[in-house]
């Protein structure tokens, strides 16, 4: 059963710009896990990616109180398939409402970054 949908695009001029304007934005927006992979950081694209998964996260499970960036991570499988890794107060959330299962995904293109997020429980 679906308990809830999100959806969230970053505009990638505006997202780029916040980084420059604060050196520090994504280290708190971030994990490092998030922002390098194999060694390298990953392009800001990528980034303004993860970022609009975390916000359509908090659509679609309807709460991010005592939400902390960190306790949100997009990670990647071997096939570079996306998911959330979650702790913390956002994890309580996600199991108080019976949600079983996130879906995630996540593109860039046209000067967007876009992510959908489909949260699903048991049904009642």
């Amino acid at each position: 059963m679906i308990i809830g949908v999100g959806v969230d695009l970053v505009d990638l001029a505006r997202f780029e710009r916040a980084a420059s304007r604060t050196p520090r934005l994504l280290d708190r927006l971030f994990a490092e896990s998030e922002q390098f992979a194999g060694g390298r950081q990953r392009p800001l694209r990528s980034l303004a990616a993860r970022f609009a998964a975390k916000e359509a996260l908090i659509k679609a499970i309807g709460d991010s109180a005592g939400m902390r960036w960190h306790d949100v991570r997009v990670v990647s499988n071997e096939l570079r398939n996306p998911s959330f890794e979650l702790d913390g107060a956002i994890a309580d959330v996600v199991a108080a409402r019976g949600i079983t299962r996130l879906h995630l995904s996540m593109s860039h293109d046209g000067g967007v970054a876009t992510a959908y997020v489909i949260a699903e429980g048991a049904p009642e």
